[in-house]
């Protein structure tokens, strides 16, 4: 039969459907080309398939497939063959063998076969074999697929398995290594800063720092040390500092100036300097520290007339116990109060604010309540960096007769307990003996009152020797 006959019996255009006519080569709606349309059948039968007949190669008559039935099995028995993954030769897309010398990635576990036995039967993908481990040390040793890092389900701890000596572990997974992004290279959980939360005890004195609940960094400082005056006598100092928001790089600027008023009091009180003149050369030290941050290189255009309107900036607070005598000092708004340990005897705070709320009250402009309920109370007056007025560090000396409880604080803990009356209430009671659990309790205070700001405690415990005692 010709081609042209096969295509008379079309009903329509395969492409659009269009009517055909006898004798079409082409379809006159959309051009299809008729001549590779095979020749449909004459009917549509629901079984159409014809089988060879039994014991000879010669076509029958058409019939039903005689399908052969599936063995029947129970429970115990094998299921009827199937085909496997490896019955066919694997292609890629450009028609080549795959490779068939690599393990499979999935783990074949078929009734009636070993457990943990490949598809051919030759290979074991359990990873637990006792044959020859003489192959490819590039193959893993389990069927599945190896993760970029290290499983924290099934990794053990670095303390445990000894990680690299230096090497940061995620806080999260407690499995992968920290980037020096910040992040972790398996569950890419971030880490927090180291400055985020800080404590520390030394003798007799503890301080507490901590970001709090709205910022993104903790701009806060702080420096405890103890040392010794000429007499052997011992000097206990604690230092606060509290980063200007406002300003450019205020946590740097408050880590330069804690660090630097420390090291000034630490050189100066051991050769017999008077406490509160220490303290004031002291403030000059962190104030200096603060100035230098904004000549660093590549900070601060020179050519920038502009360059100290945004210089990072601080305030400082700090308190020396010495000789019997409690030496504070302070630029800003941080503050120091005085617990005494006799809860009977009044509290009371030893500092006056840097602020605009200050200034009010001292010129009889506002009461107490009225300046520091206004919106421009925390506006600070006095600040260290390179674009504060001229500087007036605060110094003032006490000699308390009884034993007490020094409070050198951030506003970020002051605006929960600002009254000397509310600061003693919440001191815990023992935190003469224990000043790093009150220190604790002040933060925590703090935090479960907002936590709106960064929050720096350090508490000295005040110890007066008792009446009488002395040397024979």
């Amino acid at each position: 039969m010709s081609q042209s006959h096969q295509q008379a019996s079309l009903p329509g255009c395969p492409s659009c459907e269009e009517p055909l006519e006898s004798g079409d080569l082409f379809c006159g709606g959309c051009g299809y080309d008729l001549s590779a349309v095979p020749v449909p059948p004459a009917d549509r039968p629901t079984v159409a398939i014809t089988v060879p007949a039994q014991g000879t190669g010669a076509p029958s008559a058409a019939g039903p497939v005689e399908w052969p039935r599936a063995s029947t099995t129970d429970s115990s028995e094998v299921s009827a063959p199937t085909h496997r993954p490896a019955d066919l030769p694997g292609v890629d897309s450009g028609g080549r063998p795959l490779p068939t010398t690599g393990r499979a990635a999935v783990r074949f576990d078929e009734p009636g076969s070993p457990e943990g036995a490949a598809p051919d039967g030759t290979g074991d993908l359990s990873g637990d074999s006792s044959g020859d481990s003489s192959g490819d040390s590039s193959e893993g040793s389990s069927g599945d697929f190896e993760l970029a890092a290290p499983d924290p389900r099934t990794v053990e701890h670095a303390a445990a398995g000894g990680s690299a000596a230096g090497a940061k572990v995620c806080v999260a997974c407690r499995s992968g290594h920290v980037d020096t992004d910040g992040y972790c290279e398996n569950c890419g959980h971030a880490q927090p800063r180291e400055r985020d939360h800080m404590e520390q005890e030394l003798g007799a004195v503890a301080a507490v720092s901590d970001r709090g609940l709205r910022h993104h960094r903790n701009e806060d400082a702080f420096a405890v040390s103890c040392t010794a005056l000429p007499d052997g006598s011992p000097a206990v100092v604690a230092i606060v500092c509290d980063g200007v928001s406002s300003a450019s790089r205020p946590d740097e600027a408050s880590a330069a100036a804690a660090s630097a008023a420390n090291e000034s009091l630490l050189e100066s009180l051991p050769r017999g300097a008077h406490p509160q003149q220490a303290m004031h050369e002291a403030i000059l030290a962190a104030s200096e520290a603060v100035n230098a941050l904004a000549q660093e290189p590549g900070q601060a255009l020179e050519h920038d007339q502009h360059r100290h309107q945004n210089a990072p900036a601080c305030t400082l607070v700090g308190a020396i116990m010495a000789g019997g005598l409690l030496i504070v000092g302070w630029v800003g708004d941080s503050r120091v109060y005085w617990v005494p340990e006799d809860r009977s005897q009044p509290p009371a705070r030893l500092t006056e604010d840097d602020s605009w709320a200050a200034q009010m009250v001292a010129a009889g402009l506002m009461n107490e309540a009225e300046a520091y309920a206004d919106e421009r109370a925390h506006a600070i007056t006095g600040w260290l960096g390179a674009d504060a007025y001229e500087l007036e560090p605060h110094t003032a000396s006490f000699k308390p007769d009884r034993a007490g409880l020094v409070v050198v604080c951030t506003d970020g803990l002051w605006n929960y307990a600002e009254s000397a009356a509310e600061m003693a209430a919440a001191v815990p009671s023992d935190s003469c003996e224990r000043p790093l659990h009150g220190a604790q309790v002040l933060v925590g205070h703090a935090l479960d009152g907002g936590g709106h700001d960064n929050v720096t405690v350090a508490l000295l415990p005040f110890a007066v020797p008792a009446r009488g005692a002395g040397s024979a």
